[in-house]
């Protein structure tokens, strides 16, 4: 397994846009605006309660520059919630290449796994998006989103390599079972404030996987 990968970064928001933000300070300056303006209406008002002209009051734009960037608002929904889930496939790679003997190995010597402790920084640099999408008012198909995209792939990764390569009906629904037990600690993180560090969630994570019905419940 890789210990580190490369910095994440935020995709702009649209194809090539990228590239144009980072020639144009005016660019980024204005996709940010929309971007604080989208998740803090999205919070007060939920999606269905925002309209394209509050958006842009509250970003301080006209509409011609907004829709220079969104043919709509759920174009905006869609490109944020597929930019956050392309930058989590950049994990695949560490995530596929774990094994319950390394999940072993550092749980003994009381240490997180590196890629853990990045997914949980990543996690923390969109927490203000992922606050407002996971929440009440946000977007609820979401959720099975990024559990597929990370939890599930996690469980399967620890799971003997018979079972990987031939799941049968029992081992899928504990894959289920577990993928959403994750998704639920990573939303109670985001929910409380993420006021644990990025290496305490990876501990966490790592422990729950060892926990035995009866057994103290510490770290």
């Amino acid at each position: 397994m890789t210990a580190t990968l490369e910095h994440i970064t935020t995709c702009d928001c649209e194809t090539g846009a990228a590239s144009a933000a980072s020639q144009d300070p005016r660019i980024a300056r204005t996709q940010l605006a929309l971007r604080e303006a989208f998740v803090s209406l999205l919070e007060e008002k939920g999606f269905e309660g925002i309209t394209v002209g509050e958006l842009c009051a509250r970003a301080n734009i006209n509409r011609g520059t907004f829709y220079n960037h969104f043919r709509d608002k759920e174009t905006m929904l869609h490109t944020y919630e597929d930019e956050i889930l392309a930058d989590l496939n950049r994990f695949q790679k560490a995530i596929t290449g774990v094994g319950l003997r390394e999940l072993v190995r550092f749980r003994i010597a009381k240490r997180p796994l590196p890629f853990l402790v990045e997914l949980f920084d990543y996690l923390r640099e969109q927490g203000s998006f992922l606050h407002a999408v996971l929440g009440p008012k946000g977007d609820a198909s979401f959720g099975p989103k990024l559990r597929d995209a990370v939890c599930s792939k996690l469980i399967m990764s620890v799971l003997n390599e018979h079972y990987q390569n031939n799941p049968t009906p029992f081992v899928n629904y504990y894959v289920a079972f577990y993928a959403s037990a994750y998704l639920g600690v990573i939303t109670r993180w985001i929910e409380t404030g993420m006021q644990e560090s990025s290496e305490e969630m990876a501990r966490i994570a790592m422990r729950l996987l060892f926990i035995n019905p009866g057994e103290a419940i510490t770290l």
